[in-house]
């Protein structure tokens, strides 16, 4: 039994943008990009793994503990990973946002076009980095999740491409309450019904109202 390809606890504003505009190494989700995740920050899940308290329980921390249950492969575009574009530099540190110990603990494949060796992180986590395309990113991360999940992590773009494949499975959207006006736009381009997908639930948390959206043959 193999598991399933999900998006989960991605965040959009109501205005459908998955980042802000302008995305930088000072500012990764864009300008005003935090935003989307105020939901997520208070949550237990959040606040024990990164600032080692409790947090609030509650709707919200109900999809942020189980967006993180039973994954055992990551995917991401590259701007996920870091901020610079083109070959990687051979004189560069840069080993990810999260530090030496990311939250991953599992095999992350990042989608790129320039070649770059592997990079083994404490607490598990090796990124892989992939340039044969998300098909090929797919079947190795598919080969290392066994019967766990495989969880697309994003950005915008990089969803949007294995839902116009038919890839996803399930997945998880938290529409916060905030407008930004201009960047990355999440929804564009994608006819899902088309594809396949429709809306099973909606439900409102403390901060995000949450939305889970499936292929219809798998429910």
């Amino acid at each position: 039994m193999t598991g399933k390809v999900r998006v989960s606890s991605y965040a959009v504003s109501i205005d459908g943008f998955g980042a802000g505009p302008r995305q930088s190494l000072e500012n990764p989700l864009g300008v005003g990009g935090e935003q989307l995740h105020h939901w997520f920050y208070p949550t237990d899940t959040f606040r024990t793994q990164f600032i080692g308290e409790r947090g609030e329980t509650g709707v919200d921390e109900g999809f942020a503990s189980r967006s993180m249950a039973n994954v055992g492969a990551w995917i991401l575009g590259r701007n996920m990973f870091a901020h610079s574009r083109g070959p990687w530099p051979d004189d560069d540190p840069w080993k990810g946002w999260w530090g030496d110990e990311p939250p991953y603990h599992c095999d992350v494949f990042v989608l790129t076009h320039h070649p770059c060796a592997s990079i083994r992180m404490r607490g598990g986590t090796v990124f892989h980095f992939v340039t044969d395309g998300p098909g090929a990113a797919l079947q190795r991360a598919r080969e290392a999740a066994g019967d766990r999940d495989v969880r697309i992590g994003g950005g915008a773009a990089t969803i949007r491409q294995y839902l116009r494949a038919g890839d996803i499975d399930e997945m998880h959207v938290a529409v916060s309450p905030v407008l930004l006006g201009a960047g990355e736009p999440f929804w564009q381009g994608l006819d899902l019904p088309a594809l396949g997908y429709e809306v099973a639930e909606s439900t409102a948390g403390e901060r995000a109202t949450h939305l889970r959206i499936v292929r219809k043959d798998v429910g």
